[in-house]
């Protein structure tokens, strides 16, 4: 669905460029002809500049892409199969993007977790929030509570890695290796 209010077409115009540009890399040009909204209504939806903005990117961006993820493990009533599924999955889509498409929040955190607290806070926020729906996914699928969370974070440092090594190598051989550790994860935390 596409987004009706000036505001959204604001966010998903950085998001999208904040995701293959970077952060620092995006100007504020490039977003408001991107997004086909005036020049005066970003600083009207953001006041506080690109900052504001890139917050907003980045939650929007974090919610999608959790949804996404959210959606292919849904797609298997075995935890396990569904772990498998998803590093298949960012594989094909990483490839498919041409190398381009990986962790919307993974660009952006590594160029300004130093530099820009608020884009950092929001960053955790969005790893936090996916942390805690793995944790809740994991422990649904019988893996122990105190198992779940340290499962939930290799799952997503594994993607993560994954993601960051097949886009510079221009490979899915990253993220193959890293489904099959994480498949291995889950099958040793419900084994406990």
């Amino acid at each position: 669905m596409a987004p009706t209010s000036t505001r959204d077409r604001i966010v998903d115009a950085g998001a999208a460029l904040f995701l293959h540009q970077g952060y620092v890399g995006t100007g504020m040009k490039q977003i408001v002809a991107a997004s086909g909204a005036p020049f005066g209504s970003v600083y009207h939806h953001f006041p506080g500049g690109k900052e504001e903005l890139g917050v907003a990117a980045v939650h929007r961006a974090g919610a999608a892409y959790a949804e996404l993820v959210g959606a292919t493990l849904d797609e298997h009533d075995d935890i396990v199969e569904a772990t498998a599924a998803s590093f298949a999955a960012a594989g094909d889509h990483l490839r498919a993007s041409g190398w381009a498409d990986a962790c919307p929040i993974a660009t952006v955190a590594l160029e300004v977790a130093g530099t820009s607290e608020p884009l950092r806070q929001a960053c955790a926020e969005v790893f936090e929030g996916w942390t805690a729906a793995l944790t809740d996914r994991f422990a649904a699928a019988g893996v122990p509570a105190d198992r779940a969370r340290p499962l939930a974070l290799t799952f997503l440092m594994l993607l993560e890695g994954g993601f960051l090594f097949g886009r510079t190598a221009r490979t899915t051989e990253a993220l193959d290796a890293a489904g099959p550790a994480a498949v291995a994860a889950v099958r040793a935390a419900l084994s406990r």
